[in-house]
């Protein structure tokens, strides 16, 4: 694996835990602004908005640049978002620097998973993307409790100087491990090759794919703490424990599933979300067994966002793997988190605590659902015959059958 493969993740490290971090840091940062937890709250809202809406946007200015120049621009932006949010002496300020580091976060995410693609072998490129956001996983794992450790100990700004911190040593890091790439992406990097790929009604399919996947999850993750203390009978001292176990999960399935990633990429997502059925449905029923109720939110964490790596291969293969398709892809990925946080918040507050399991259950069940015409173009493709003959030519390195058109036998 390249060494620019480990730079990148600890890039995405540094940004995950900027997303996360303002909620484990709510009531702090209330009292020092001035504000009401709800509008805190807000500010998450405004970072996943800023993602799914402004990422594309600054990848498109972006293209002209090679790779490695526009990763050091986006960290550039995305530090100057995090100074600004240590520094602000306002929620509107705050609000501004959160829709800065949102904007530089996804287009962070789209330049770099488009240069894992390119610094790497096809055949291990879902590998790859595997060990690069296992920066995300660990984001989840170690940077959440790190940056409100810090925060509840040396106040809320510290927390954001210290990933203004992470972000320089990962700009560096960068600047030294990453190589020169001659052109943006690997699919030509012009603008026009970048947006004609949209016209695939497959892609948006694929896409839609991800957004349940992510959405299924993030609609069980968002309200583990409430369902865990009020639900499950676990004291608040216990939640963050069951969370970094969680996290763990998290970075164990990614690991897998970057294996799996390049040679069954459509398998590794039909199971992940038959699985995450089952868990999300038995946490719904079981919620108030605790070690039920434990052992199947490691389930969630083991099939859930770590569907990453072959959700990103997927979306490479219908479209291509150029940054503007990856950003796209991650916007995808955030409107996923929007639709399970916000509408499992109006769940919970017309039918209870249980009702965001069974929405993301339902989510699941439609991630599956659009994975059916994938399903049938491949049995489709495996029963044309091939042009050569009706007898099965010989590979003559193996002595097998040779294997599909590529098209048919992706995935």
């Amino acid at each position: 694996m390249p060494r620019a493969v480990y730079v990148l993740a600890l890039g995405i490290f540094a940004m995950v835990t900027s997303e996360f971090v303002v909620a484990g840091l709510m009531p702090q940062m209330a009292e020092g602004l001035g504000a009401t937890i709800p509008q805190i709250g807000y500010l998450i809202t405004a970072f996943a908005v800023a993602m799914a809406v402004g990422g594309p946007f600054l990848t498109i200015a972006l293209m002209k640049l090679r790779p490695k120049p526009a990763l050091l621009v986006l960290f550039a932006v995305f530090l100057v978002g995090n100074a600004l949010a240590a520094t602000a002496d306002s929620y509107g300020v705050m609000l501004a620097a959160r829709i800065v580091t949102g904007i530089a976060s996804q287009a962070f995410f789209g330049v770099a998973i488009s240069v894992c693609s390119s610094v790497t072998r096809e055949e291990v490129r879902g590998r790859a993307i595997g060990v690069a956001m296992n920066g995300l996983m660990l984001g989840t794992l170690l940077g959440l409790p790190m940056a409100t450790f810090l925060g509840s100990n040396l106040g809320w700004r510290a927390a954001f100087w210290a990933i203004s911190v992470l972000t320089v040593l990962a700009a560096v890091a960068t600047l030294l491990g990453v190589p020169r790439l001659d052109r943006p992406g690997s699919s030509g990097g012009t603008f026009r090759a970048e947006v004609q790929v949209f016209r695939k009604p497959r892609l948006w399919l694929v896409l839609s794919t991800s957004t349940f996947i992510i959405g299924a999850t993030f609609s069980a993750f968002s309200y583990f703490n409430p369902i865990l203390t009020e639900v499950s009978g676990f004291s608040e001292r216990t939640v963050p424990v069951l969370l970094i176990a969680y996290g763990a999960a998290t970075v164990i399935g990614n690991t897998v599933v970057g294996r799996l990633a390049d040679r069954r990429t459509v398998g590794v997502q039909v199971v992940g979300l038959a699985l995450n059925v089952v868990f999300l449905t038995g946490f719904a029923l079981l919620a108030d067994v605790s070690a039920a109720a434990v052992a199947l939110m490691m389930g969630i964490g083991l099939v859930g966002v770590t569907m990453n790596p072959a959700m990103a291969t997927r979306v490479q293969r219908a479209g291509n793997p150029g940054p503007l398709v990856n950003t796209v892809h991650s916007s995808f990925i955030t409107l996923g988190v929007i639709i399970g946080s916000s509408v499992g918040g109006i769940f919970v507050d017309t039918s209870g605590l249980r009702s965001p399991l069974w929405l993301g259950a339902a989510l699941a069940v439609l991630g599956l659902l659009s994975l059916l015409p994938e399903l049938g173009r491949r049995r489709r493709g495996r029963n044309i015959p091939t042009p050569a003959a009706t007898e099965p030519s010989a590979s003559p390195e193996t002595g097998t059958d040779s294997p599909a058109p590529a098209e048919a036998g992706r995935g």
